[in-house]
């Protein structure tokens, strides 16, 4: 077992893209941005910088601090240009010829392209794509979408009318920023699934993201989001947006940012990631109240939800849980030793808080329960009383597939379960999770608000994929390899 396994919802990928109008240490920049990052994809990271066409890149597996040290980022020259990619997979594994970002030598030129999302469409065109000679390096999706841009760029008049034209092409999530040697490209998909937002330092420096937290982190002013179907165009001559796709499809930033996935001090589509927590929570006093004395976070996206549920109830708000942050996703587990092991690895009580408490723990979410078990038992072990468990996100039910590491229903514990079942499983007193009817308030309290929360209620918004395992390429290759 490895930390990995620790986790039962994994993050997504983060992109950057930084584009000055005077060469300058963009490594370096672009290292800051992608560490704001770092929360989102913690399996690999990389970074390509562009001086004046030259493309110089390095990536590889691991967290920012083990991959980019002093002595890589100064092999770096400087640069008018520069993308970065932080990764966890949700197509294609996770060895280092997936990590991103991925650089394409064509006839027109290079291309260097960062991708966060997953395609739902990525089987049927890498087959038509392998049929006319493509030959793919990597197992990822993001490959499918290079080659996709640069078999169009071969009659395209730009870089930019190659990816509008690709963006008729390829289906689902994607938030895209793609290099060229004199262009840099940001493009977001026509539903808007993944977030991504654009800034301006005051030195004229454009900086692109998953989160606006990278931008503060740049220094750089936030400007705005990509509206769902956007391409932003930035060169010498400034930025210019098409938006050949928008207006097409309603807005379907998924959910589960706002719960777990982004930065809390991040803003996506004008609604704040810590005020979306802090209104889940107060949701949950109001749907699941209980005579408790304590109200605690497990960390780091609990937190918020917490004060929340605390500042709605009543009932007093307290640290409950010390979380170590220093096992990251190379830690070595102890031998044999269970999930429990882990857990209390990475967290630990503060007694004094929970002894002879009734406790409202509040959590993210639950997938296969085995987690918040171990979690539950960690504050029985520390005298608690009663556990009375909270979740900010409704039952998981359905699979997503639109860059959310959840696959299959098979090892989705409210598949197979009563709420009153789960809460025995886990060993909590009572249990309540978040109603899906109430998904909107985290974006407001306009009823009308769309979003993505297919992996709660299945109402997907586009075709579900022919193969939806994060494996499918994998798989593929090995069978050739016996038929070979």
């Amino acid at each position: 077992m490895s930390y990995n396994d620790f986790k039962e919802i994994h993050e997504e990928c983060g992109v950057l893209g930084i584009i000055s109008p005077e060469p300058a240490d963009l490594a370096m920049q672009a290292y800051y941005g992608l560490y704001s990052l770092q929360h989102r994809g913690q399996e690999s990271c990389g970074i390509v910088v562009n001086d004046d066409g030259l493309f110089t890149d390095y990536k590889d597996r691991g967290l920012l601090n083990q991959v980019f040290n002093r002595t890589v980022l100064d092999g770096f020259p400087e640069g008018k240009m520069a993308v970065g990619h932080v990764r966890y997979s949700t197509t294609g594994g996770n060895g280092r010829e997936n990590c991103q970002p991925i650089v394409v030598n064509h006839i027109k030129g290079r291309m260097a392209l960062a991708h966060n999302g997953n395609l739902v469409n990525s089987v049927e065109l890498r087959e038509e794509l392998e049929l006319q000679g493509s030959i793919f390096h990597t197992t990822n999706d993001t490959e499918v979408i290079s080659y996709v841009i640069t078999k169009e760029r071969l009659t395209a008049p730009s870089i930019e009318e190659a990816v509008n034209r690709a963006m008729y092409r390829i289906k689902g999530a994607y938030s895209l920023v793609v290099m060229s040697p004199q262009k840099l490209i940001a493009a977001r998909d026509e539903q808007g699934f993944r977030p991504l937002c654009y800034g301006k330092t005051q030195d004229g420096v454009y900086v692109v993201a998953s989160e606006s937290c990278a931008l503060d982190a740049l220094q750089a002013t936030f400007i705005r989001d990509l509206e769902p179907g956007e391409i932003l165009v930035f060169d010498e001559n400034g930025m210019r947006s098409i938006k050949d796709h928008c207006n097409k499809q309603t807005k379907h930033t998924c959910i589960f940012e706002y719960i777990y996935f982004a930065r809390p001090d991040s803003v996506i589509d004008g609604v704040g990631v810590h005020e979306a927590r802090v209104r889940a929570g107060e949701i949950l006093a109001q749907r699941h109240p209980v005579e408790a004395d304590v109200v605690i976070g497990v960390p780091d996206s609990g937190l918020d939800a917490a004060v929340g549920y605390a500042k709605e109830s009543g009932i007093p708000y307290e640290s409950g849980f010390i979380k170590n942050k220093y096992i990251g996703r190379t830690f070595i587990s102890p031998g044999q030793k269970k999930r429990e092991t882990l857990v209390r690895l990475k967290l630990n009580t503060i007694s004094s808080v929970i002894k002879d408490k009734r406790v409202v723990m509040i959590d993210d979410s639950i997938v296969r329960g085995t987690t918040c078990a171990g979690i539950v038992n960690l504050l029985r072990s520390a005298g608690a009383k009663e556990v009375h468990v909270r979740i900010s996100a409704p039952p998981f039910l359905n699979p997503c597939y639109y860059g959310t590491d959840i696959d299959s229903k098979e090892n989705l514990i409210a598949c197979h379960y009563s709420i009153e079942e789960i809460a025995r499983v886990i060993g909590a007193d009572t249990l309540g999770y978040l109603p899906v009817e109430d998904l909107y308030h985290l974006l407001g309290d306009d009823p009308n608000a769309t979003f993505c929360g297919a992996c709660f209620h299945g109402n997907y918004t586009t075709e579900v994929p022919s193969s939806p395992s994060k494996s499918r390429f994998e798989f593929k290759l090995s069978e050739r390899k016996k038929q070979s």
